[in-house]
C-alpha cells in the first residue's frame, strides 16, 4: 500500500510541476509586466507594472500603459538611466489611461492640466484643474525623423527603404497600408505613418504604439524581453544612427497660445514683425520725400512760367 501511495504522490508532483511549467510565459513583446499565465487558448497574459491593467503579449502594449509602467520604475529607482540622459518634461509623465489602454482626453499633474492627442502628446497650453477637454483628437499623421552618422558614401534607397517597411510590419504587427512613405535624403531618414480613424479596424495597432516602441528601439531602451533594440543593417553594412524626433499631426489643429510657444519660434516672430515694420516704415519716407521733390518742382516750373510772361 505505502509504495502505492508514494507513486500517487509522486505523480501529483510531476502534474503539479507539468501544469506550472505551462501556466507560466513570457511577454516577448513587453518586459515591463509582471505575473505572467497563459490562458485556455494559449495567450501569454500579464499585469501591466504602474497600472495593473491586463495586458496581451501576442500584441503591443499601449503607449499609455507602457509610460505609466516607465514613471513607476523611474520612481522605484528600478530603472537605470543611459549615461546620456536628460529630462524632457513634456514626454514622459505619469499618464491617466482609459480600461482600454487608451490615453484620456485630460491629463493633470497636480493642479496643472492640459489636453492630449491619442499619442498622450500635449496639445493645449497647461490650465488649471477646471481645463474641459471635450473629446480625445485622433493622431493621424506621425513622422519619424532619424539622422545616421557621417559615411563616406550614401546609402542605397530601396535597400533602406525595404529594411524599415519589413521590420515596422513584421517587428511591430503594423500593416503596411499605413507606411505612407519612407524617405532618404542623406544623411536623414524619414518615415511617415498615415492612420485616420475610418481606416483602423479593429484589431490593428496604433500607430502611436508603433512609433513609440519604435524609438525606444532605435534609442536602445527596448520595451521588448531580452531584447537590445534595432541594429539597422543596410545591404550588409551597420548605420549608426545619431538623432531621432518624432512629430506628430492631428486630425484637428492643435490649440496653443503665443505663451506656449519655444523662445525660438518667438525669437523669429519677432524679427519677421521688426522686418514687416521697417519695410512699412521706409515706404512711408519714401513717399514723403518723393511728395516734397514734386512739390518743389511745380514750383519752380511756375516761377518760370512767371518769368516768361513777364
Amino acid at each position: 500500500m505505502k509504495p502505492l501511495c508514494g507513486a500517487a504522490l509522486l505523480l501529483l508532483l510531476c502534474l503539479a510541476a507539468t501544469a506550472t511549467a505551462q501556466s507560466s510565459c513570457v511577454c516577448e513583446k513587453n518586459k515591463r509586466v509582471t505575473d505572467c499565465r497563459t490562458d485556455g487558448s494559449g495567450r501569454c497574459l500579464c499585469r501591466a507594472l504602474g497600472s495593473g491593467a491586463t495586458v496581451d503579449c501576442s500584441t503591443l502594449t499601449s503607449k499609455c500603459l507602457l509610460m505609466k509602467a516607465e514613471v513607476m520604475g523611474s520612481k522605484s529607482g528600478r530603472r537605470e538611466k543611459p549615461k546620456d540622459a536628460f529630462e524632457d518634461t513634456d514626454g514622459l509623465y505619469d499618464p491617466e489611461c482609459e480600461n482600454s489602454g487608451a490615453f484620456k482626453a485630460k491629463q493633470c499633474n497636480g493642479t496643472t492640466c492640459w489636453c492630449v492627442n491619442t499619442a498622450g502628446v500635449r496639445r493645449t497650453d497647461k490650465h488649471d484643474a477646471d481645463l474641459k477637454c471635450n473629446e480625445l483628437v485622433r493622431t493621424i499623421w506621425i513622422i519619424i525623423e532619424m539622422k545616421h552618422a557621417e559615411r563616406d558614401a550614401p546609402l542605397n534607397a530601396e535597400s533602406l527603404k525595404k529594411f524599415f517597411t519589413d521590420t515596422i510590419t513584421s517587428r511591430y504587427q503594423l500593416d503596411g497600408r499605413y507606411i505612407a512613405s519612407v524617405l532618404y535624403e542623406n544623411p536623414y531618414i524619414t518615415i511617415d505613418l498615415k492612420q485616420n480613424s475610418s481606416q483602423k479596424l479593429n484589431g490593428d495597432v496604433d500607430i502611436a504604439d508603433v512609433a513609440y516602441y519604435f524609438e525606444k528601439d532605435v534609442k536602445g531602451q527596448s520595451i521588448f524581453h531580452n531584447d537590445a533594440g534595432i541594429n539597422v543593417n543596410i545591404d550588409n553594412e551597420p548605420v549608426k544612427l545619431e538623432k531621432t524626433v518624432v512629430y506628430y499631426v492631428d486630425e484637428r489643429a492643435p490649440e496653443f497660445s503665443m505663451k506656449s510657444l519655444t523662445p525660438g519660434v518667438i525669437a523669429v516672430i519677432v524679427v519677421v514683425l521688426v522686418a514687416i515694420v521697417a519695410a512699412i516704415v521706409v515706404l512711408v519716407l519714401t513717399r514723403r520725400r518723393k511728395g516734397k521733390y514734386v512739390k518743389a518742382e511745380v514750383k519752380e516750373m511756375n516761377e518760370m512760367h512767371r518769368g516768361l510772361n513777364a
